[in-house]
């Protein structure tokens, strides 16, 4: 299937909603960690959807190369949501954690993809 846009792509809708999810999150956590972990899971959040869409309108290699770095965004933002986990075990998170869980997997099949369509050196 031909994907006109970025914006087509569920991978990449579903990285926005997450990213409204890392919001209500991190507005529920204590005006302490504002630097802390609000600052630093909002990054990696917003990295994630933001790299697809820079990588889209590059090479068959460059895209690859983001779709890495979003990959590598997600699993920053997953030991984030660990840390909140053991945290603040009060917050409710579930939703954040099933929508990264999604993403990954999406993302490790998009990279997969990519490799056999980018020639080997």
């Amino acid at each position: 299937m031909y994907v006109k846009s970025y914006k087509d792509l569920i991978v990449w809708k579903k990285s926005i909603d997450l990213v409204e999810e890392i919001y209500k999150i991190t507005k529920r956590l204590p005006k302490s960690e504002t630097y802390g972990l609000s600052s630093q899971m909002q990054r990696a959040a917003i990295a994630i959807p933001s790299n697809i869409a820079e990588g889209s309108k590059r090479t068959t290699k460059e895209y690859s190369q983001f779709l890495s770095i979003a990959y590598g965004s997600a699993a920053e933002l997953e030991t984030q949501l660990i840390l909140i986990r053991r945290i603040y075990p009060n917050l409710d998170i579930k939703k954040a954690e099933s929508l990264l869980e999604e993403i990954l997997k999406m993302l490790s099949v998009m990279l997969q993809k990519m490799k056999s369509l980018t020639p080997n050196p």
